[in-house]
């Protein structure tokens, strides 16, 4: 998941615009790491607090983005349904994670600097 370095530190926050309503950003990447955990849409929605209804909204829009759908799912009943990360979609959340740590670490002098110049408390 996508957190500070120390709780509410400042951060960089990244999201990869590919163009108008078509992008990556840190609430689809825990999405997608949480329905990796859960092997569950509506899991991994009801753990970011956000109705089924939008974690299936965000999962459609990720699986059009890319040339592969990133996340399989089957329907529930007997047997239960399940939904699971496809290859690409495990390339694409590990890709975006290292892009998060270069991004991270190679931003943190900056962060630094910025908030030495923030006033206290604010």
């Amino acid at each position: 998941m996508s957190e500070g370095r120390d709780g509410d530190a400042p951060r960089l926050r990244l999201r990869v615009v590919f163009g108008p309503g078509a992008m990556l950003g840190p609430g689809k990447a825990d999405l997608l790491a949480l329905i990796d955990e859960t092997g569950s849409i509506s899991a991994a929605g009801r753990r970011m607090r956000m109705s089924y209804k939008r974690a299936w909204t965000l999962v459609e829009t990720l699986n059009t983005l890319f040339a592969a759908p990133l996340v399989s799912s089957s329907r529930g009943g007997e047997g239960g349904g399940g939904a699971r990360l496809t290859d690409t979609g495990r390339e694409v959340l590990a890709r975006y994670r290292a892009l998060e740590r270069h991004a991270a670490e190679a931003g943190a002098p900056e962060i630094d600097a910025l908030e030495a110049l923030r006033r206290p408390n604010g």
